[in-house]
Order: C-alpha cells, then structure tokens, then sequence
C-alpha cells in the first residue's frame, strides 16, 4: 500500500481554543493542508475577553502553569515562550484568606519553603513533599501525559516499572489523604490541596499523583503572560498562521461524515450561507467529547453509551463575576484564594453528595490590574470564579446585575464575602462595571457538557488512557483533542493533547514529548 505523502493530505480541525488551535498548528508543521472551523467570531474558546467601559476582562484560564510544556510547544516551532510572550514573575506567588483569620498568608516569590514552614510543618517533612513532587511532575511530563497508550510497550516502559508500587500507591490513595502525612496544619493542608480545583475534583477524591501541582506553583513560582491569556491566544494562533492554517470563524460543525469507518470530511455552516462540506483526509474534534460524540457523529460512529456518560463526572461548574472596580483594592493579590473552614462541605455540595447550604464559600479571585494595564486609571479589574456544582438550571448571567436570579445571588453573596474577608467594607459601593456568567453560558458558548466549567473530573476513573481517546477507536482518520480527552483539564494538558493528535497520526509510540528536530 502506498502512503499518501502528508503534503497532500487534508485535515480539518474542529474549534478554535487552545487544543484546536495547536493541533492545526502542528498537523500544518507536518505538511498538511489544514482548515479549522470556529463557530464563535473570535478564537480562543474559553479564553475570551470582554472589554467594557475602559476595562478589559478575560472569561478563561488566568493562572500561567507548566511554562515548560508552553516552552516545549514553541520550541517546535523554532521559536521560544521569552520571544512569544513577555513572562512576569508574580510576587506574591499568590495570597490566601482563611475563614476566621484576619491574617492573610503570601506565597512568596522567593523563600517560599521557609514561608510554609511558617504554617507549622517541618523542613525535613516539607522537603519530602516537593521532593516528591518534583519527582511525579518529571515522572508525569516524561513518562505519563505525553503518552497516547496505543500500545502495550507504554505499560511497560523501564521508568515505569522500577516506580510501580510507588506509583500504585498514589494512583489509589486519595491527596487530601497523602497530605495529611505530611502535615496536620489544616491551613497549609488546604494550599497544598487547592490545585485539585483545577483539575475539576476534590483532594479526597483525586489520586494524590497529582500532588505534583505542587512542584509548580511553590517550587517554580507563578508566572503571568502581559496582555493575559489572549496573548497567549495570539502566539499559538501565529503558529498556526505561519504554518499556512486556513482559520474560518463563524463557521459551525454539524456534522462529521463517515464511508466504511473512515472520516470523510466536515460539514459545517456559516450564518447567511448554506450547508458547505469540507473533504478531509483526518478530521480533529476539540469541541467537548459530549458534543462532537452525541451531535457530530451518528450512533454507530460513537465512542460511548448513554450510560457510560450517565457514570461520567462532569466536573464543577462555576459562577463567574467580572468586576469594574472604582478606586483600588491592595488587599488583594494578583492571585488570591478565600478558603471555608469546612471546605469539604463545598466540594460535596459539587459533587452534589449535600444539597447547596449558600455562603461562605471557597472562591478564587484574580486581580489582573495588580501587574497589567487592563483598567482605566484610578480602578480595579477583578475576576471572581466560584465552584459550584455542574447544572444548568442554575441559569445563566448577564449584564449589570440581569442574569438569572440564582447566579446573580452567588454574585452578591461572593461581593459580600470578599469584603468581609479582605477588609474591603465598601467593594460592593465601588462596582462600576458587572457581569456574570453561569453554567447555562458554558453549556451554551462552549457546548460544555451538564455547564462544567473546566472539564471532566480528574478522578482516576477519569485519567490518563481512563479519560477518553485519541483516535477513535470506531471511525479510521478521526481524532480528538481537547480537555474532555488526554491528558486532561487546562491550557498546558490541551497544547499536549494537540501532540497526542500528532503522534497518533505519525502512529508514534514514544512516551515523552515530541522531538523538537522532528518539526523541521
């Protein structure tokens, strides 16, 4: 059988965020001819921004994690993150309220053990956790997140083996759980659990692998790209673009043709114009699995039953509030985290294993206008995210107080909590520019399955080659990417999944990330 050489080969990439936008990218460096298909106007997916009386919001990702897998994506394309992106380091790292403490704690930049230690943990207990997380993030990142699992001989890499009952161990015990090992503090029990948000679970419910988060922001520090994520949005959309992607926004996927188990082609609509079908040789989902499995692909070409997603967990929606604020607000952080006393309660109430019992509750608030110019002068910009249990009939937000009642009120709530806790007595007086956004947004903008508002969980039901293919198993020539498949939740796991794509093209079986010398 002859190959057909890649330079004649089709491809047709479905979405526009991070995880499309770098598939294209890469399938484009391999010599593809590649068209992505983007129902918004703008790319970027949940990384959008609202601009709004002189401030400018972003809706998505606003912690810059893993800068060495964003290092490695550009180096593929002979280029670096320091020449894409203008990288400042956060000092501090990040700020934490504590229910009942009218002392906050900074992470620092620098001499951020000794701060921990502070908390009542001991240096040699405290160098075993990081040294253990430096040790899973490399095992990770080497070994785990840029495999494909297509083959038997990834189970039995070397690396692998020597590492396994170390490795069993904390695949099956829980990290609220590993870090009660190390530490009885309950306050720094919680910094080093929050990161299991981001990876849309609990500490008692994600494996305490995922300790390695904590190699990230205590032992590398938090970084912050200026202009945001969308600037991050706009690097990987010039690689893309460099590469000769054909990008068409506006223009939405309905359907993912199929002839005897093998992907055709795309067809797709543009407002004001008829159905179009675009011929493709492969064809790349990174919509949410949900959608492009029951919406883009007819029954026999699906991957999963309707029960096997009735067992799948969705993962926390959220109550988003962007926030105008008049005056300034130093009480806040770059990055600053308001954690309950019984913060168990809150990720029950998300796992929806307790009815909803209100304020207070644990929530993230990002202060981009503490390091960024994205507030008119003499205000505030402020990013409120709040955790909350993935359903849609919470409703959806709105403008100036005028969405749905259910979110608006977890907006009040949140204004009232963060000025308590802060010491900000007037925050509410000082708003001058609102909007909310609830899961029905997500649901609606981003076809997020039940409104999550990051992804499945990371359970480990829900991880590594658990979490969702690659390539389909039923259809030849189609593909997924994405954080609804591997390796998982954020802008670093869907820039990896985008080389997951590529490797399951080039049918390659390694376990690390893709040489760098193979891009050109």
């Amino acid at each position: 059988m002859i190959r057909q050489p890649a330079s004649e080969k089709k491809a047709v990439v479905i979405g526009g965020g991070f995880a499309g936008l770098a598939t294209a990218a890469l399938l484009a460096r391999e010599g593809m001819q590649v068209t992505l298909l983007e129902a918004r106007s703008e790319l970027g997916g949940r990384a959008a921004e609202w601009g709004c009386q002189g401030f400018r919001f972003e809706t998505g990702p606003s912690w810059y994690l893993m800068p060495d897998v964003f290092e490695h994506f550009f180096e593929l394309f002979g280029t670096s993150a320091a020449h894409e992106l203008d990288l400042q380091p956060l000092d501090p790292a990040y700020r934490v309220l504590f229910e009942g403490d009218s002392k906050p704690f900074d992470l620092p930049a620098q001499h951020s053990e000794r701060a921990l230690m502070s908390l009542g943990i001991s240096a040699d207990s405290l160098k075993d956790y990081l040294s253990s997380a430096a040790e899973a993030y490399d095992l990770a990142t080497q070994r785990l997140l840029y495999s494909t699992y297509d083959h038997w001989r990834a189970f039995l890499d070397p690396a692998l083996i020597t590492r396994l009952p170390r490795l069993l161990r904390l695949l099956t015990q829980p990290l609220d759980r590993f870090i009660a090992g190390h530490t009885s503090d309950q306050r720094l029990q919680k910094i080093l659990g929050y990161p299991a948000v981001f990876l849309g679970t609990s500490p008692s419910a994600a494996p305490s692998l995922y300790h390695l988060m904590s190699h990230l922001d205590i032992s590398q520090g938090v970084l912050y790209p200026k202009g945001g994520f969308s600037a991050v949005v706009q690097a990987v959309t010039r690689m893309a673009q460099q590469q000769g992607v054909r990008i068409r926004t506006g223009a939405t996927a309905e359907h993912i043709a199929t002839s005897r188990g093998r992907a055709t082609g795309v067809h797709f609509s543009e407002s004001g114009a008829r159905r179009q079908f675009l011929p493709a040789d492969l064809v790349v989902s990174s919509a949410d699995m949900h959608v492009t499995e029951t919406q883009l692909l007819t029954p026999r070409d699906r991957t999963r039953s309707p029960r096997a997603w009735k067992r799948r967990d969705p993962g926390p929606s959220a109550v988003l509030a962007l926030l105008g604020i008049q005056g300034s607000t130093p009480q806040l952080a770059h990055h600053t985290l308001l954690f309950t006393q019984d913060w168990q309660r809150g990720f029950d109430e998300i796992a929806g294993k307790r009815p909803p019992e209100g304020p207070p509750r644990s929530i993230y608030v990002c202060r981009p206008s503490a390091t960024d110019e994205v507030a008119p002068p003499g205000h505030e910009n402020l990013f409120v995210l709040v955790p909350l249990r993935a359903d849609t009939s919470l409703g959806a937000g709105g403008i100036g107080g005028q969405g749905d009642e259910a979110v608006e009120r977890v907006v009040d709530e949140s204004i009232e909590q963060i000025a308590q806790w802060a010491q900000i007595p007037d925050l509410a007086e000082r708003v001058v520019v609102r909007r909310s956004l609830g899961p029905q947004d997500f649901a609606r903008d981003f076809g997020a399955w039940q409104g999550g508002a990051l992804g499945p969980a990371h359970t480990l039901r829900q991880s590594a080659f658990l979490r969702g293919p690659i390539a389909s198993p039923k259809v030849a020539g189609l593909f997924y990417a994405g954080a609804t498949t591997m390796p998982g939740i954020g802008v670093p796991m869907c820039l990896i999944s985008a080389e997951l794509v590529l490797k399951s093209v080039r049918r390659e079986t390694t376990t690390g990330p893709v040489e760098a010398v193979h891009a050109g």
